[in-house]
């Protein structure tokens, strides 16, 4: 029988360009880049003050995780929340005006009474359940002695 090699480690990346992966070479190169053109188009104290957010930006990129999982996903997130359609599931409402009719309030409605199931009526009730559970599924056998209370 042929062996073969399983490979392992696989959620691990690739260091590319000595300790880097390829996503932290492309972030950080990215980051420098824009500096670059800061540096050339912009006076220095400009410069200086962009390059600032402008390189935490690209080292969170590249080096930060949230939860466990990279920053880019954080980031990913955020602009969909905020550009994206929110749904709310719950608005509050005003409270209804109730009529303040002195007869309404001396009425009280009948209080309804709670049936009280005796040991027999739960055990009836129970296996009925049971019953229309198996039969949605497909058994066919629905002998009562299989199912004890």
């Amino acid at each position: 029988m042929a062996q073969y090699q399983v490979p392992q480690f696989i959620e691990i990346e690739d260091k590319i360009f000595g300790p880097l992966t390829l996503k932290q070479f492309i972030y950080l190169a990215g980051g420098g880049g824009l500096l670059l053109i800061f540096f050339t188009l912009l006076p220095k104290w400009m410069a200086f003050l962009l390059a600032l957010p402008v390189m935490g930006f690209a080292f969170a990129l590249a080096f930060y995780e949230v939860n466990g999982r990279p920053f880019i996903i954080a980031v990913e997130h955020a602009v969909m929340y905020f550009i994206g359609h929110k749904l709310y599931l719950w608005k509050q409402r005003q409270p209804e005006q109730k009529a303040t009719d002195a007869s309404a309030q001396t009425q009280k409605p009948p209080l309804s009474a709670v049936p009280k199931l005796s040991q027999s009526k739960l055990k009836d009730l129970s296996w009925s359940l049971n019953i229309k559970d198996r039969t949605q599924m497909g058994v066919t056998d629905t002998t009562r002695d299989d199912f004890a209370i």
